[in-house]
């Protein structure tokens, strides 16, 4: 009797291996994935994760047909057989990155050794070949749906790896056991360089897994969840893993201590003036100031100052149709009113030098701010010299 119990025992088993290893496998269409590559190698784009590492759905419900669209094959495909076409689709399109990856399975019976979860691949670094040869470990579906034992295994799996993780979990959603308590433990874990994602396999009658999937995501605070529909595409493909993989680059600021803008020889970090003519005689402060000093409280301008002034009207003449603002400007000595006319009369003096020496297409205006927009501190005499000035500014 026992001998004939052990060669039942047997027969039974091989008929359930074999009967695993008979799950037909469909020949999908070839998919002409998106070249992810220029978005990195143009700088738009960085590497977001460190770690990828997928959670594949491999119990019984996954051997029944897959009634969704955009996976046409031959025969007609299983969600199992989908699932797997996802996966070397997610593979056709990662860019050239350097990454780890690992694969894990849930199910019960032959096709998962008679554990509740096996380990397909460990944590490795990433190739295509190599994760290929990952997906072709997965050969068959049988068994009760523990995700929650395929979460807890990922978290001894990914203890190793260092940097941020993607968790990708690739399921219909029918599940045993509530798999929540398996999420957060492994949030905890890993806190938030983790990532949890889920791709629904399902048909309509497995509508209620798409919410348990999308739950993942929410305890663990980062990641989505989409459906196998969603990313059939090349396009939607594309953008499913642009979003795992990738983010946008900072920009970088450029340093304005190098940089000159107006090529008046002030660095933009300190030039308050900074769209200055060429040519232009400028201060310190890049500001294009014509260099005439008036007697106290007069707007008379002496000869002595005239090849400044020429000098002005030079730089004018080579850029024909440009509209100039004269601006006077005081410094705080004296009353605001008094400051103001001041600065006008100056002003108008310096425009009307101008405008007999300019071309007629140019615009010239005269307008007297006082002591309203000082460049240098008014508590030093030097400063309240650099604040009485007659300064150029184009305004078109």
């Amino acid at each position: 009797m026992k001998k004939a119990f052990t060669i039942a025992a047997v027969i039974m088993t091989y008929t359930l291996i074999s009967g695993c290893a008979s799950q037909p496998l469909s020949t999908f269409e070839i998919f002409p994935a998106e070249d992810l590559n220029s978005l990195v190698s143009s700088g738009q784009y960085i590497q977001k994760i460190d770690n990828f590492f997928v959670i594949n759905d491999s119990s019984s419900s996954m051997t029944d047909n897959y009634l969704g669209a955009g996976y046409p094959a031959q025969p007609s495909p299983t969600k199992f057989s989908v699932e797997k076409e996802i996966l070397n689709r997610i593979n056709l399109t990662i860019p050239n990155l350097r990454l780890t990856s690992g694969i894990r399975s849930f199910g019960f019976g032959p096709c998962l050794s008679w554990q509740f979860t096996r380990l397909n691949q460990a944590p490795a670094s990433y190739s295509k070949p190599s994760f290929a040869g990952g997906i072709d470990t997965l050969t068959c579906a049988s068994g009760g749906s523990p995700l929650n034992s395929g979460i807890e295994g990922s978290g001894k799996d990914l203890s190793a790896t260092t940097g941020h993780t993607a968790v990708l979990i690739v399921s219909d959603g029918g599940v045993d056991n509530d798999p929540l308590p398996a999420v957060k433990s492994l949030k905890q874990q890993y806190g938030d360089k983790l990532c949890v994602y889920s791709v629904w396999v399902g048909n309509e009658e497995d509508k209620y897994g798409q919410a348990v999937l999308n739950q993942l995501s929410d305890i663990a605070g980062c990641g989505f969840g989409t459906t196998a529909e969603r990313i059939s595409s090349p396009a939607g493909m594309a953008k499913f893993v642009q979003s795992i993989f990738l983010k946008p680059a900072t920009p970088k600021i450029p340093d304005c201590s190098v940089l000159d803008d107006d090529a008046d020889g002030i660095n933009n970090c300190n030039d308050k003036c900074p769209n200055t003519l060429k040519g232009a005689h400028v201060n310190q402060f890049g500001c294009w100031i014509v260099d005439v000093k008036f007697d106290n409280d007069k707007s008379n301008i002496k000869p002595a100052y005239y090849p400044e002034l020429n000098n002005a009207a030079t730089v004018i003449r080579q850029n024909p149709g440009v509209a100039i603002e004269v601006q006077g400007h005081t410094s705080n000595t004296g009353t605001v009113e008094h400051n103001r006319k001041l600065s006008e009369r100056r002003a108008q003096a310096v425009k009307d030098y101008l405008s007999r020496n300019t071309p007629t297409g140019s615009t010239l205006t005269a307008r007297g701010y006082g002591l309203t927009r000082p460049i240098d501190s008014n508590d030093t005499e030097t400063g309240r010299a650099n604040n009485r000035r007659v300064q150029l500014e184009v305004i078109k």
